[in-house]
């Protein structure tokens, strides 16, 4: 029997969840990533070069894994989160949300009428197996898991109305984006920062609501980890590669031509 159980989704409320960011995107590098064990792996279509394509290879790829994949998508647009429904994506992390009506949308984009506005199509969908999973019309909504990234004061602003949203499952702390508007570019590790993006997750905590953040500075994602934040990145495959790659050349060209990172560990 064909099984559609969104396992991060079922996770999200009793286990915390390790992830790594995909920005490669490239279905082959998805699979080392899934391959390494990772609990969830987001395949960023916001600030990497996916299309529709490049994600349903990436979907595939980690779907032979344990790894749960997480999709962010360019926009929260109505018509674009159809088709990464149909294309099989459970999960998706929706960013720069800063309203309550925002995020109800976001959620009715996921469900299907009555109660929301997602169009019907599973004869055509990867999603539905193509109608071989024959209760997936009617089970679906519940399998899917919505997230909104709050990244913006007016977001902040909003947090709590946010949190009321009846089917929004997790809330995700933006903290590249979020320093910045901060006042604080490229320095998430700033105190300001710092204190209120611990006080978002305990608020978000406290409403009942998972929280989510991404941090490649290994003492700040323990950190998270450590307030009970349920899922956590903690690090970027393109960054990964490139540090590697620096490393390497260094040992052979010389310590002088391998340049650290001055920037932050947001990624």
């Amino acid at each position: 029997m064909l099984d559609f159980t969104n396992i991060f989704k079922q996770k999200l409320k009793n286990q915390q969840q390790i992830g790594m960011w995909l920005g490669m995107a490239d279905g082959y590098a998805a699979e080392i990533a899934a391959n390494a064990g990772f609990d969830w792996l987001l395949i960023d279509g916001e600030h990497a070069p996916n299309d529709l394509r490049t994600i349903l290879h990436q979907l595939q790829s980690i779907a032979a894994y344990k790894s749960q994949a997480i999709v962010r998508p360019v926009v929260g647009d109505v018509v674009l989160i159809k088709q990464l429904l149909d294309i099989g994506a459970q999960t998706l992390l929706i960013p720069m949300v800063e309203t309550a009506e925002q995020a109800k949308l976001m959620v009715q984009a996921t469900r299907y009428p009555p109660e929301g506005i997602r169009g019907v199509g599973s004869a055509l969908a990867r999603a539905s197996r193509w109608n071989n999973l024959t209760t997936y019309l009617n089970d679906a909504d519940e399998q899917i898991c919505v997230l909104v990234q709050i990244e913006s004061k007016k977001g902040l602003d909003n947090l709590d109305e946010i949190l009321n949203v009846e089917g929004v499952d997790g809330v995700f702390i933006g903290p590249a984006d979020l320093s910045a508007a901060l006042g604080h570019r490229g320095n998430p590790a700033h105190s300001e920062v710092q204190e209120i993006i611990i006080s978002s997750i305990q608020k978000i905590r406290k409403a009942g609501k998972a929280a989510g953040i991404l941090s490649a500075d290994e003492t700040l994602a323990k950190q998270y980890l450590n307030l009970g934040t349920e899922f956590v990145a903690v690090g970027v495959d393109t960054s990964l590669l490139m540090k590697s790659m620096n490393q390497l050349l260094a040992k052979f060209k010389g310590t002088s031509e391998f340049k650290e990172s001055t920037g932050s560990n947001i990624y």
